[in-house]
């Protein structure tokens, strides 16, 4: 989805959002999957939480975001400022830069950190204030088609959590054949790379958890499900996914 200046602002102030943009690339939008769209612009910068930090707790405490976004998050921005600069990689969007260098070894570092700035900001968005439980209108009536029911869907998701070996993500997708399907990835791999859409995700990596859950992955995984998954955030990214084929 590629916005006009005037439209991105536009789409922003409309959304309730207020970051500066500057001559800076944002991800701020909590209803479309993060896009930078501004060529013009030289740098990412770190995307503000959708809530604030303490908005998750007792789940996830502000200790956690002070690391989990503060730290990790702004790293991979960072670094992946100091890795395209003066590059051919300089002023494309953040899915530029991810599928461009996707499966090049030369340029792992690059899509390492390009990946993560973007799952990341996915994952903020994947969750909300007063969240979780099951998903209502044509989402649910896809999962149900999907998977046969939600328990089945919550089982499946459940399973690739937790069976991510080491570091990861699982995920809700629509499938190249239309289908909605549970995945998972290992490091900074994404559904995108595969021509999948992302609905939602969850960060399993241990540093998105420790603090609050200690080695329990498992509760983790449910205290998702069960109380903060953002469920309209994934309407909105099927609905886009519907429109796309259609048109």
């Amino acid at each position: 989805m590629q916005l006009s200046r005037r439209s991105f602002l536009a789409l922003l102030g409309g959304l309730g959002i207020t970051s500066a943009i500057g001559f800076s690339r944002t991800i701020t939008d909590a209803n479309i999957q993060p896009t930078i769209t501004e060529a013009a612009m030289t740098t990412f910068t770190l995307p503000e939480l959708p809530y604030a930090k303490t908005a998750l707790e007792p789940f996830i405490s502000a200790q956690t975001f002070d690391f989990h976004h503060g730290k990790h998050h702004n790293a991979y921005v960072v670094n992946l400022n100091k890795l395209i600069e003066n590059t051919d990689l300089a002023g494309l969007s953040l899915e530029d830069i991810i599928l461009k260098t996707a499966g090049d070894a030369s340029k792992a570092g690059v899509f390492n950190n390009a990946a993560q700035v973007w799952n990341h900001t996915f994952f903020w968005n994947s969750m909300k204030p007063s969240g979780g439980g099951k998903p209502s209108g044509e989402l649910a009536s896809a999962i149900d088609a999907s998977f046969g029911s939600y328990d089945k869907f919550v089982e499946e998701f459940k399973n690739a959590g937790a069976t991510q070996f080491g570091s990861g993500w699982a995920w809700l997708v629509v499938d190249t054949d239309g289908a909605l399907k549970v995945t998972k990835t290992a490091n900074a791999e994404l559904p995108m790379t595969k021509g999948q859409k992302a609905l939602l995700t969850l960060d399993v990596w241990e540093h998105a958890y420790y603090l609050d859950f200690q080695n329990r992955r498992p509760d983790f995984i449910a205290t998702f499900l069960d109380k903060l998954v953002n469920w309209e955030f994934a309407a909105s990214n099927f609905a886009s996914a519907k429109a796309k084929k259609a048109a």
